[in-house]
């Protein structure tokens, strides 16, 4: 939506999330977790190549005691880095507002995938758009970070 609206916005989606992550690390979460409604986590990762850790902010949905976590990239081609990082290697960080967490992830598939779905466009319907703007191309990746410990 916001490319084909605004054209400007493509260099911005580098920008946009590293003013969010500093905002968001500078106020411990007070201000960032929240974004046009929707809340919002850092995922930090390890690098599968470089071995360094990698944090993102993304929008995600609560499921029970999980965060779901959607791997659009704003309907890009290719899954986002962070996917292929926990694909690599399923452990992580969240960080919700000011709590942080340690984490391991999954890909949902299946039945549980489709619930997901419905749950995540539920709250952000942009997303069915996202889906047919790939069309086959790839599946949006549903993430689900369940928690280990507190941090």
């Amino acid at each position: 939506m916001f490319q084909r609206h605004f054209p400007y916005f493509v260099p911005l989606k580098r920008i946009i999330p590293a003013i969010h992550l500093a905002v968001f690390r500078a106020s411990n979460g007070r201000f960032g977790s929240k974004l046009a409604g929707q809340d919002m986590l850092l995922l930090t990762t390890t690098g599968q190549r470089s071995g360094k850790k990698r944090t993102v902010p993304l929008l995600y949905v609560p499921d029970g005691e999980t965060y779901v976590v959607i791997g659009s990239n704003w309907a890009g081609p290719k899954h986002p880095l962070w996917v292929g990082n926990l694909l690599a290697n399923p452990e992580g960080r969240v960080q919700v507002g000011s709590k942080r967490r340690r984490v391991t992830a999954h890909v949902a598939a299946g039945a549980e995938r489709e619930r997901l779905w419905e749950l995540v466009t539920a709250q952000y319907a942009e997303y069915n758009e996202y889906a047919r703007r790939i069309g086959g191309k790839r599946e949006i990746a549903l993430v689900v970070l369940t928690p280990l410990t507190a941090a």
